[in-house]
């Protein structure tokens, strides 16, 4: 029997990540067993020091071999994190395009706003500067589909390209879309992921206004608390992560290893608010089930949900009562890792994906911090305060954005697991110990 046929499609054998926590999914997935906070105030002469209180930040870049001469000035942000986050995965797959795989059977696609901050900046500079401030590089420092089609030209990748634009769904959609692409033939290998560098005054200055952004909190790593009763908003953060997708077949015969294999999607639309999420979380609901649905599992059979719990007061609540609803009975243990990472917008989905596949090829859960608290009307089987051992066989990890947009990706155990060193986490609880501490 041919391993197509008696294996999940989909694998992931390559992470790349830039992220508030970390470089790479060792030190990200470290971070958030261990409760190492990204979240700051922003320091004297960062863009947004002024704009907002707290910010999830990656620091500076090394951009060497990026761009070059007056167009390296306009090279935006994310297109930067994109192609440092490109190299670190195709690197960390141990793949070449062109001498393990077709260059035309290798698509990319990426989620994220855009480079916005690039627009930002020459407007200013055209109201100061008039017509001669504008640089002619500007259409490619801000186009949304410029960080896909770099790593396209960077790395001789000649099949789909594209960008995605479902807010902060948008990395989660982009992981849907090429297990898609791989499922029907199209590709071998889909780079996937988002890039995001919303850290800009306009921006931040925008959610902040809209009151969506956590505020008055003395310690900053104390500001984003998923679920808890205290929390008044997200801390708006900056991030790239990208994963490598393969075909299953496509990884066996080159001998790759997987941190986890994507055994399920849903997508779906609330059709409620352009903003604000379905109170009663049905359209959240529908896309949980349609990722069990295509999975083929029960509700029972999932052990962990990676939640997209982004610490604000609507949005917990109707994620919490879809999870309810979704899994009756089954009572899966849920965390968000936005507690530390931040809310990253359309990478956060990525990350956690990332997380969740790491949680199972590590057996540990990682926990919800700042969950002191929890909200009665966030009533759910929490992971609080420190990681859970466990081996779970099935994880999910949700992601919502703007427009009513869901995405839900199911992933379950690599047939062919990737070994990372044990992680040093201290204070962790079995399932004994966690029936016992679970608020």
């Amino acid at each position: 029997m041919s391993a197509e046929a008696t294996r999940p499609g989909v694998v992931i054998t390559g992470i790349g990540m830039l992220t508030p926590v970390g470089t790479g999914i060792a030190e990200v997935f470290d971070a958030v067993c261990t409760g190492r906070s990204g979240l700051a105030r922003p320091p004297e002469g960062h863009p947004v020091a002024g704009s907002i209180e707290v910010a999830g930040m990656v620091g500076a870049l090394d951009a060497t071999g990026i761009g070059s001469g007056p167009e390296r000035k306009t090279l935006d942000r994310t297109i930067v994190l994109a192609l440092l986050t490109a190299r670190a995965a195709l690197a960390d797959a141990g793949l070449v395009v062109g001498q393990d795989v077709r260059p035309d059977r290798v698509s990319v696609i990426l989620g994220g706003v855009g480079g916005m901050s690039t627009l930002e900046s020459q407007v200013l500079d055209r109201a100061a500067r008039g017509r001669v401030g504008v640089s002619p590089y500007l259409l490619t420092g801000i186009l949304p589909n410029m960080p896909s089609a770099r790593i396209a030209i960077e790395h001789g990748i000649r099949g789909y390209t594209s960008v995605v634009g479902t807010a902060c769904a948008s990395g989660a959609q982009a992981i849907a879309d090429g297990i898609r692409l791989i499922r029907s033939g199209e590709a071998d290998v889909v780079i996937c992921g988002a890039s995001e560098a919303p850290l800009f005054p306009t921006f931040a200055e925008a959610f902040d206004n809209a009151r969506a952004l956590a505020r008055d909190w003395d310690d900053p790593s104390q500001a984003s608390r998923p679920f808890d009763r205290r929390r008044n908003g997200f801390v708006l953060s900056e991030g790239a992560a990208l994963l490598v997708l393969e075909r299953a077949a496509h990884a066996d015969e080159r001998g790759a290893r997987g941190y986890a294999d994507l055994v399920g999607y849903g997508v779906s639309t609330d059709a409620y608010h352009p903003t604000a999420p379905d109170p009663a979380g049905t359209g959240a609901t529908a896309c949980m089930r349609a990722a069990l649905a295509d999975a083929r599992i029960a509700p029972d059979q999932v052990g962990y949900v990676n939640a997209h719990g982004t610490s604000t007061k609507l949005g917990d609540v109707a994620e919490s009562h879809a999870i309810g609803q979704a899994f009756g009975t089954a009572r899966p243990a849920v965390s968000s890792t936005k507690s530390l990472t931040g809310h990253m917008l359309g990478t956060s989905g990525v990350v956690e994906a990332a997380i969740s596949a790491m949680a199972l090829n590590c057996d540990i859960l990682p926990p919800t911090y700042n969950l002191t608290d929890p909200d009665p009307e966030c009533e759910l089987n929490h992971i609080c305060d420190r990681p859970l051992l466990t081996a779970a066989q099935y994880a999910m990890s949700n992601s919502f954005g703007f427009g009513g947009q869901n995405v839900t990706l199911l992933f379950g155990r690599s047939a062919t697991p990737r070994r990372h060193p044990a992680v040093a986490v201290a204070g962790t609880q079995d399932d004994h110990a966690r029936e016992e501490n679970t608020p």
